[in-house]
């Protein structure tokens, strides 16, 4: 008896309720939904390494400057993500591409940590069946909610005021992998957080970091918009570098080909 493919895509419909932090208000409604699985594409997923060719100097102060890290839209963040956004920031080659790599380099029994987590987190289907613990922290409650890969979260603004903002609510030595998908250009204290990656992750953890040419430009860091995609890999790991207690970072080039390939997202990792 032939094996069945797994879908190509998970349609479902979610009740979508959340209180507004801004005017207090309750909203809600069904939200119908288009998962991608990265499963039964008509995609190639190959993996080029990039050479890292920038040396940042030093070790203990980065050469960076407090504007480079200001916004074109500097209000509090929790404004800016109080309402739930269901829907995919990078298309389904850049989406396969992601799931794809996580297959093939998460061993089974892994402790993942999503970083910047949201309604998905480009894992595996199986994952959840496979892995020890898969948590994650990010900015919207509403849509952690329905990340249905998470075994727990906690909403945490990164960027927020107070001592304690940049840190994550984790003991050391909990994870075996830290992913953050297409958000490290939105974190105002990259560094900082890093550092704390870097504690929460086990001896011989990896922190696993992808980028694609999308963003929102209003809230990402003035010194990733001055920037190409090549420039911006040498810059994630020039923040790597700075946390300090990483192994050398490596950088790939995971975009997906097939095709109409020419206007597929790109997509990248750097990993430490």
């Amino acid at each position: 008896r032939a094996a069945v493919a797994p879908p190509r895509y998970l349609d479902y419909a979610i009740e979508l309720e959340y209180t507004s932090r801004i005017d207090g208000r309750r909203y809600g409604g069904e939200v119908s939904v288009r998962r991608y699985t990265g499963d039964s594409t008509p995609f190639a997923f190959p993996v080029r390494p990039v050479r890292l060719a920038r040396e940042w100097p030093g070790d203990d102060v980065p050469p960076f400057a407090p504007d480079d890290f200001s916004r074109e839209d500097d209000a509090d963040d929790d404004r800016f993500y109080d309402r739930p956004r269901i829907n995919y920031h990078i298309d389904e080659p850049a989406a396969a591409a992601l799931t794809r790599y996580y297959r093939d380099t998460i061993s089974p029994g892994s402790s993942i940590l999503d970083l910047c987590s949201s309604w998905v987190s480009h894992y595996p289907l199986d994952f959840p069946r496979i892995m020890k613990r898969m948590a994650g922290t990010g900015m919207n409650r509403a849509e952690l909610i329905h990340n249905d890969q998470l075994t727990d979260f906690t909403v945490r603004d990164l960027n927020g005021g107070g001592t304690t903002s940049s840190t994550l609510p984790y003991p050391d030595d909990a994870f075996d992998v830290v992913t953050c998908v297409v958000s490290i250009d939105y974190l105002i204290r990259p560094v900082e957080v890093l550092r704390e990656v870097r504690r929460v992750l086990k001896p011989g953890g990896r922190v696993v970091i992808s980028q694609s040419n999308r963003c929102f430009p209003s809230k990402a860091i003035r010194m990733w918009l001055g920037r190409n995609d090549r420039e911006r890999l040498e810059l994630i790991n020039g923040f790597i570098h700075y946390a300090g207690g990483f192994k050398p970072a490596k950088a790939f080039d995971i975009t997906a080909e097939g095709n109409g390939s020419d206007g597929f997202d790109p997509m990248f990792i750097v990993e430490a």
